[in-house]
């Protein structure tokens, strides 16, 4: 397969469970308010995944629905890559799980962990693999139950959080319309990990007694570091995006942030003040922060709404643990 073909995404798709966590639920829960919750996050309502629900079954639903959009079947799938902070278990991987669930027999299957940032670092690896001529179609999926991880207690987290997956299918077939892959440029900070951290649950601290005692398997932030970390390295990821292909930001024709609250939303905004507010595209409301999920859920909403030309740019950018992230320039193509 020749470098020279285009990488696209040929099909999204996304699910979100059915029940909603809304801000008038914390008031009962914690000392909270609507008021309070919306000034500092943004976040109305978010959704919680049912008892049966888990990562790989949220996965499934949402790479059943990419891949009827692709016009592609199980059998056609060559790589399964799997973005969560939520598996199901430490292991088998979640993205096995969801090859059986998908019957993709001939696909291999990983789960990557990269937080937040996780679907761009796999859109990443599905376009190297494509162009390498490893892989015909891959697909993508960031699947996550957050809600298993939140301290309900916890109002400076607990506030944040929603579960949801979404699922993309990436090919290098040149008979399909799509989203082709233009740039995509990642970075890491780990000196910065101990600012977003869940503390046990691996080898370092295993599950004991002590850990559950003192809310160890649950996600810990440090909100005003980890604000501006983000909104620094997002910034900067996609000042390094447009470069790559010599476009300015006046060329960007939709912006889709990391949903993870809405004053990182406008702040990274306001780096592209010719866009009206409606090619800004903010889930975070109903939804709040779906950690790996979230600019996935926020892309297929858009696509389905039929607002995106031929020959548009959008813009995705995400940060999340690790530190971890990532921007990717895709445009709409037609064959």
């Amino acid at each position: 397969m020749s470098n020279s073909r285009k990488v696209k995404i040929i099909g999204t798709g996304s699910y979100l469970p059915e029940k909603i966590l809304s801000n008038a639920d914390f008031e009962k829960m914690i000392e909270v308010t609507d008021e309070w919750i919306v000034t500092r996050t943004g976040v109305k309502e978010r959704r919680i995944a049912g008892k049966e629900e888990f990562s790989s079954t949220m996965g499934i639903l949402a790479a059943k629905r990419a891949m009827e959009v692709a016009g592609i079947t199980a059998e056609e799938i060559d790589f399964i890559i799997v973005a969560t902070i939520t598996p199901d278990y430490a292991f088998p991987s979640t993205a096995c799980l969801i090859q059986e669930g998908l019957k993709a027999k001939k696909a291999a299957a990983v789960d990557i962990n990269a937080a937040c940032s996780g679907c761009l670092y796999a859109l990443m690896m599905a376009k190297a693999m494509i162009e390498s001529g490893s892989a015909k179609n891959i697909l993508i999926i960031a699947a996550e139950k957050f809600s298993s991880i939140v301290n309900y207690k916890d109002r400076s987290t607990c506030i944040l959080f929603g579960d949801g997956a979404a699922a993309n299918v990436v090919s290098g077939r040149g008979d399909r319309d799509g989203l082709e892959v233009r740039s995509l440029c990642l970075g890491a900070d780990g000196e910065q990990a101990n600012l977003l951290i869940m503390p046990a649950g691996g080898c370092r601290n295993p599950p004991s007694y002590k850990t559950v005692e003192e809310g160890m398997h649950f996600v810990q932030m440090a909100g005003n570091e980890v604000f501006r970390h983000a909104v620094r390295q997002m910034e900067s990821s996609c000042k390094e995006c447009l470069q790559l292909l010599g476009m300015q930001e006046s060329s960007i024709n939709w912006l889709i942030p990391h949903q993870a609250n809405e004053r990182i939303i406008d702040a990274i905004a306001r780096r592209f003040r010719h866009l009206p507010p409606e090619k800004i595209i903010k889930t975070v409301k109903k939804y709040g922060n779906t950690s790996a999920s979230s600019i996935g859920i926020a892309l297929d909403e858009l696509l389905r709404g039929g607002g995106v030309q031929e020959g548009e740019n959008i813009l995705l950018t995400a940060f999340g643990a690790g530190f971890t992230w990532g921007s990717a320039i895709l445009t709409k193509v037609a064959t």
